[in-house]
């Protein structure tokens, strides 16, 4: 076996959740992200944990990727997220009827 297939080899990280280790297998590239999303995953759980009362281990689970959704989704642009603001709509309003004037110029100098 050559050494470029052991550099792809999946490998396996331990990681710790809310007190506890998990054992991923993932591809050595993807390591440093991995840790990375653990440790924030942790700082999410344990927050819920702590504004919570009592409650267990699914359940704060369940919070975190729901609150994690929604941030995403919010990213993402998800329209259902997205409350627009009067000042937006009114600026949105006036570009589309300056758009409607101009157009509507454009034909009558085209027509002359």
């Amino acid at each position: 076996m050559s050494k470029a297939a052991d550099k792809n080899d999946p490998m396996t990280v331990t990681v710790r959740i809310m007190a506890r280790e998990y054992a991923v297998t993932c591809p050595p590239d993807e390591h440093d992200g991995l840790v990375a999303s653990a440790d924030y995953l942790n700082e999410r759980m344990t927050a819920i944990r702590r504004r919570g009362k009592a409650l267990g281990a699914e359940r704060i689970a369940v919070m975190t990727a729901l609150n994690l959704a929604r941030e995403l989704l919010a990213l993402k642009g998800d329209p259902s997220l997205l409350k627009p603001d009067q000042e937006s709509l009114d600026r949105l309003k006036q570009m589309s009827s300056d758009i409607d004037q101009t157009l509507d110029q454009a034909e009558e100098t085209k027509a002359r």
